[in-house]
């Protein structure tokens, strides 16, 4: 299950100036400067937002970085938002295809270790390829570093970019947090000391949930 807690900063130099504060260095576990990666996702659904209605969101991400380009096909399900800590099954499938293949999905995520594949058919339910279509889109440059706070290791992930629906379109400037192992206590803990450090707040929205409602928005035009 992903667990992590997602920070908005009011600018890109707000965010990125953590990178150089004094008390980044006595939490980050990493010895040199990272580069950005890109990222650009789109998501998938019904034209009615079938999986939407279930709880279901289905993203392929392309991955630009100095390496090449490869691909990474996303389905989350379920779990619960709360001050800002995001819990929820997820399945993850590396490919070299540019688009979802919803059995092919099904047979890749059972040799992965992710969440159950049982839950994974109730995420999906009888939805087949063509039924999916593009809904929105985000892009985003991502610098990720690895933190250590108390028993725990989290991924620290710096997000500067733009999401798209529709003719709209809404900044991106966030910091999320995921837990990799250890326990929740120590990520909440590692997120307020930044909100005291900062001028970051707690986020509930995820980036397709701010998507789908620009592209609501685009429709009402």
């Amino acid at each position: 299950m992903e667990t992590e807690i997602k920070l908005a900063f009011n600018s890109k130099e707000e965010l990125m100036a953590v990178i150089n504060a004094e008390w980044f260095g006595d939490y980050c576990l990493d010895a040199v400067e990272k580069a950005p990666v890109k990222l650009t996702n789109t998501y998938y659904d019904t034209k009615d937002r079938i999986l939407k209605a279930k709880g279901t969101s289905v993203r392929v991400r392309l991955y630009e970085d100095e390496d090449g380009e490869r691909y990474e096909h996303t389905v989350k399900f379920g779990g619960s938002v709360v001050n800002g800590l995001h819990q929820r099954y997820e399945w993850n499938v590396d490919s070299e295809d540019d688009s979802f293949d919803v059995d092919s999905f099904k047979a890749a995520s059972v040799r992965n270790d992710d969440d159950p594949s049982e839950i994974l058919e109730d995420a999906l339910g009888d939805i087949k390829n063509e039924d999916l279509v593009a809904l929105c889109s985000t892009y985003c440059e991502r610098t990720t570093y690895t933190f250590g706070f108390g028993d725990s290791i989290m991924e620290a992930c710096f997000d500067i970019g733009v999401i798209s629906a529709g003719n709209k379109k809404e900044d991106i400037c966030e910091l999320e947090l995921e837990l990799e192992s250890g326990d929740v206590v120590d990520l909440k803990d590692m997120a307020q000391f930044i909100i005291d450090s900062t001028d970051a707040r707690l986020f509930d929205d995820s980036k397709y949930i701010r998507a789908l409602r620009l592209l609501d928005k685009a429709d009402e035009e």
